[in-house]
C-alpha cells in the first residue's frame, strides 16, 4: 500500500470554514470513483497553537501505480483545479510505501 500525505496553507482571503469544507466535501468523495483509491480523509481542524498549515489531506492507495492513476484521474482534477488549487498558497506532500 502506498500513503499519500498532503499539507496545504491556504491563501490569507480564502481561509474559512466554507472553503475548507467545500474541499474536504470534493476531495472525500473520490473514494469509490477512483480506481485504486482505498481511502481518503481530508482534515479541517487544527490546533491553532502549534499548526502552520491549514488542510490535511490523508489517504491509502493500493500500489504506487494507483497513485500515479489518481494524480490523472479526470475526478481527481477536476477537484484539484476547481476546489484547491485555487485557494492554495502552498502545498507539502509525502508519499510513502506502507508494509
Amino acid at each position: 500500500m502506498v500513503k499519500h500525505v498532503i499539507l496545504w496553507k491556504l491563501k490569507s482571503e480564502y481561509n474559512t470554514d466554507a472553503i475548507k469544507t467545500d474541499m474536504k466535501q470534493s476531495l472525500e468523495a473520490l473514494v469509490g470513483v477512483v480506481p485504486g483509491l482505498l481511502s481518503l480523509h481530508v482534515q479541517i481542524t487544527a490546533l491553532s497553537t502549534s499548526a502552520n498549515a491549514d488542510v490535511m489531506l490523508d489517504s491509502t492507495f493500493e500500489s504506487p501505480e494507483a497513485l500515479a492513476g489518481y494524480a490523472k484521474h479526470p475526478a481527481h482534477v477536476l477537484a484539484a483545479d476547481t476546489k484547491v488549487r485555487p485557494f492554495t498558497e502552498s502545498r507539502a506532500c509525502l508519499d510513502f510505501i506502507v508494509e
